[in-house]
């Protein structure tokens, strides 16, 4: 009866984009709502989000100081990098003590605030109202909160911002002490307005300004600094960079005087002890002359007294250079402070120990950023210290050379002076004892006036330097808010939206188990289908007494089952009376619902068709034929009843109907019988079409031995309700026991886009697995041909 299956070709299927397209298209809505979420988030984040504002200075830095123009200098000016420079400066400019000198030059003490309903605004620079600070601790005050309304003309309320329960009242000019602090509030609130203020202390605002303070080159290999600075307030903004780059220039000036009022300090202290030496000397030199009747001495003398004070004024000279010197030693040896080379050097120092200096200083402000991300036992920070200590060394190996040749300079000036005094020993002695005092009185002489003119240059370099920078460009109030950018958020919020959108539709299909089109059976097994019947409406009752195919004849879905109705005069065409057999899977797939209607379908040409409720478990098609199913299939088969006894002849649907019956306790074995193959021989010489609705043959398998023998097999999946795994099954079944008369149906067809494959069948390459005629009639439905029970909701001109 049956054929071994041959093996078919697989299904070549292509991309449909026109598919891919309805898919999203389908659930347009889905990317509808999920952009407006995203656009209404963004507005409230606008909304609710302080705005911040920034904004720009600049600063030149000088090329070099114009007190200094020794060929060193320039030397190492010509090889210095503006890009370290700028970058070294920027540690300066953020150092604590340029940041808070500039906090001292603003009006920091109290903060006003406006409070909104939404968000509350700093008042800055204004202020609404005037608060005395009658006695604050220097450190441990409070830093809350404080809101105020003004209650009448002589009251106003105080209360903490985040508990304003807590009110207490207060009369204007009442001294108020809370958290640590006395003051009062001279000034009228207007009544019904509620302000709010806070005690703020200097290091509030270092942070503040700090944090939002930007330096950077203005432009590449250029002087010129460019520095920004974003605040929740752009008055405040504008008025801490230019109090910032202020005191950066006043700093800086500082800086670089220090080495020459340092000189400036050791000369008056030298200074004060040669003129004393001085006075002395001169007035024991007087006293002498006076004594001895001593006019003049012989020229051999005098020069011997000058070429003395000439040395002692060389010793003096490589003295105050031996100061320099280990001044810049200190400097090397501390670990803190900036190096500054003293203007006593700055014509000794080469450019090797210039480079080395600037060096250093890139690297003890580099540590200084660093200290503040990392701890001192951290690896970055570890790395800078070893850096740190190898310039270092080498700074105080090429310092110890200078040191070291001054020393041999000072001894040698010291011999030559020992000479000199000892070519004195051959003039006699009254003239010996002249000349030492003299010699004493011109040395002090010479030295005291290279002292003074050396005073009069580290005074006149002091005052000829200028700050190594330049306010080019102050800063302004900006009230273009950087942050939050509206269109920004907006653009965002809809890419997001749409991501969201797209996302979701792509997430719903990724985790879909569910058949919902033919091109899915078709990629998943060979077997034919042999149509697809459209999805019934909603609210039709599948237990009702009629057959949607007879109720509804022009529908579409009546059209569906009539051509499925058609492909089965091409199955078992040689018999004249033909046993089909439909099951499925699983119980509510609509096998029975496809059974009565197919059968009402087939009556309609004049064929005389029998349906036999087979599933004994759990049957409902006797409710269609309005049937008490106390007898049925399982008591004929009992012996319990006749055929005549349990055969429902029903008019409505013009065909004959056997009900399954009571549930009996062996079901299975009861299809096996003999007596179940010769119902079936019986009513095939009576009937053209015996119709049997089986039990699923994925729970239970009653349906076996009915499949087996039936001359037509008809497997119903349901779209949207059938599992991928349940298109295997035909293929299974027809494997297992040599079937070659499965068929595949697919019922309630609803054209989901959404789910829809999205490969196309194409059965002129690659065989196919189906050479039946069917349609899905996608798109057909409202063409005029078919009652459009589904109009959509955008076809309001159209009549029903």
């Amino acid at each position: 009866m049956t054929e071994l299956v041959q093996e078919k070709k697989a299904v070549s299927q292509s991309i449909d984009f026109y598919k891919i397209f309805r898919v999203f298209l389908s659930r347009w809505y889905w990317v509808a709502s999920t952009v407006a979420i995203a656009l209404c988030g963004a507005w409230l984040y606008l909304w609710y989000t302080p705005p911040i504002y920034q904004t720009g200075a600049s600063l030149k830095l000088e090329e070099s100081n114009p007190a200094i123009g020794t060929g060193g200098g320039q030397m190492a000016m010509q090889n210095y990098n503006y890009t370290d420079k700028i970058q070294a400066e920027s540690f300066t400019i953020r150092s604590n003590e340029v940041i808070a000198n500039a906090v001292k030059t603003l009006d920091y003490k109290i903060s006003y605030y406006l409070k909104g309903r939404v968000r509350t605004t700093e008042l800055y620079p204004n202020i609404p109202f005037v608060i005395e600070i009658i006695k604050q601790d220097s450190v441990n005050f409070s830093r809350s909160l404080y809101a105020v309304t003004g209650k009448d003309e002589k009251h106003f309320a105080l209360a903490p911002a985040d508990n304003e329960d807590e009110k207490v009242t207060y009369q204007y000019g009442q001294i108020i002490n809370i958290g640590n602090m006395s003051f009062r509030i001279k000034d009228k609130i207007p009544v019904g307005s509620t302000y709010q203020f806070k005690f703020n202390s200097q290091d509030d605002f270092i942070g503040r300004a700090m944090g939002g303070l930007n330096i950077g080159e203005a432009a590449r290999f250029t002087n010129v600094m460019g520095l920004s600075q974003t605040d929740g307030n752009a008055v405040f903004a504008a008025d801490i960079l230019n109090a910032i780059m202020k005191e950066y220039v006043k700093y800086d000036v500082i800086q670089r005087r220090r080495s020459a009022n340092q000189t400036v300090d050791f000369i008056n202290h030298q200074l004060g002890f040669i003129d004393t030496e001085a006075g002395k000397s001169g007035s024991t030199l007087a006293n002498y002359k006076t004594r001895n009747n001593m006019v003049d001495v012989s020229s051999s003398t005098s020069m011997t007294v000058g070429k003395l004070a000439d040395f002692e004024k060389q010793k003096t000279e490589l003295n105050l250079k031996q100061l320099g010197i280990k001044q810049l030693q200190e400097q090397v040896n501390s670990n803190k402070a900036k190096v500054e080379i003293g203007l006593d050097l700055e014509g000794d120092i080469n450019s090797g120990i210039g480079t080395l200096v600037t060096q250093l200083n890139n690297l003890l402000a580099n540590r200084e950023a660093k200290l503040g991300q990392f701890n001192n036992d951290s690896q970055p920070i570890k790395q800078i210290e070893q850096q740190i200590s190898n310039v270092k060394a080498s700074i105080r190996n090429a310092v110890a050379g200078m040191l070291r040749q001054n020393e041999q300079t000072i001894r040698y000036i010291d011999s030559q002076i020992a000479g000199v005094t000892q070519s004195m020993s051959s003039i006699p002695q009254k003239e010996q004892n002249f000349v030492k005092l003299q010699t004493n009185f011109e040395v002090n002489n010479k030295v005291r006036s290279y002292l003074s003119e050396k005073k009069l240059e580290a005074e006149m370099n002091a005052a000829a330097i200028v700050p190594g920078a330049s306010i080019v460009n102050p800063a302004y109030p900006s009230y273009y808010a950087i942050s939050p950018n509206g269109s920004k958020a907006y653009s965002t919020a809809l890419m997001l939206g749409l991501a969201s959108g797209f996302g979701l539709i792509l997430l719903v299909r990724f985790l879909n188990p569910y058949i919902y089109d033919k091109e899915t059976v078709e990629g998943l097994t060979h077997t034919p289908i042999i149509g697809v019947i459209r999805k019934f409406p909603d609210y039709i009752d599948q237990d009702s007494r009629q057959a949607l195919s007879l109720s509804k004849p022009k529908s579409v879905f009546a059209e569906s089952v009539r051509s499925v109705r058609t492909n089965l005069s091409f199955l078992a065409s040689h018999k004249e009376s033909k046993v089909i057999c439909i099951t499925s899977e699983v119980s509510g797939e609509g096998k029975s619902f496809v059974t009565i209607n197919l059968a009402s379908t087939l009556a309609l040409i004049e064929k005389k068709i029998i349906l036999i409720a087979a599933d004994l478990r759990k049957s409902k098609l006797h409710k269609a034929f309005g049937s008490d199913n106390k007898k049925g299939l399982s008591s004929l088969l009992s012996g319990q009843a006749t055929l005549e006894e349990v055969m429902i002849h029903d008019d409505v649907h013009h065909l004959d109907f056997i009900p399954s019956g009571p549930v009996p306790p062996n079901p299975s074995e009861l299809l096996h019988t003999q007596a179940m193959k010769s119902l079936l021989a019986k009513l095939e010489l009576e009937y053209d079409y015996v119709l049997i609705d089986t039990a699923p043959v994925g729970l239970v398998s009653d349906a076996i031995p009915l499949i087996r023998s039936a001359d037509i097999n008809l497997f119903v999946i349901r779209s949207g309700i059938s599992q991928q795994r349940s298109a295997n099954i035909p293929e299974r079944l027809s494997r297992e026991y040599s079937l070659s008369n499965m068929a595949i149906i697919l019922n309630a067809f609803g054209d989901d886009a959404l789910h829809s494959n999205y490969y196309t069948t194409d059965y002129s390459r690659g065989g196919g697995n189906s050479t039946y005629y069917y349609s899905d009639y996608s798109g057909y439905s409202g063409s005029g041909y078919y009652e459009d029970e589904n109009r959509k909701w955008w076809m309001f001109w159209k009549k029903k």
